[in-house]
């Protein structure tokens, strides 16, 4: 197995995983840390299925990255990570459907092509 798939399967999860976070917590609304609060907001977090869910998947993806850092140097494989941001980008289009301006768009173009020269190099 190469050092792809560990890296594609992390990623993924990570994505997954994050944007389940990120349904979870729209759900309960914004969230106020405060002394009494405290207890109350664990609970509330920790009975959300996305919440849990989403920290399944993305603990999951931690597993397959340690797989990646077995394989390979971290100089070779962070880089690959970064490819998270490109994902989470189109995700958050597709699924969440937010709004990104031409600056972002940029930025996750930047990310692909330090990507590209990492892949080849």
């Amino acid at each position: 197995m190469s050092i792809f798939f560990p890296v594609l399967m992390s990623t993924i999860m990570g994505v997954v995983g994050q944007l389940s976070l990120k349904i979870g917590m729209t759900k309960m609304g914004p969230v106020q840390m405060s002394g009494k609060g405290v207890p109350a907001l664990i609970w509330s977090i920790a009975t959300n299925i996305y919440v849990m869910g989403g920290l399944i998947v993305y603990g999951t993806g931690v597993f397959f990255w340690l797989i990646a850092l077995s394989r390979a140097p971290l100089s070779y494989t962070y880089p690959f990570a970064s490819l998270s941001y490109v994902l989470i980008t189109v995700a958050s289009i597709f699924v969440l459907r937010e709004k990104i301006n031409f600056l972002r768009l940029a930025g996750v173009f930047v990310i692909c092509s330090g990507v590209l020269l990492v892949a080849i190099s």
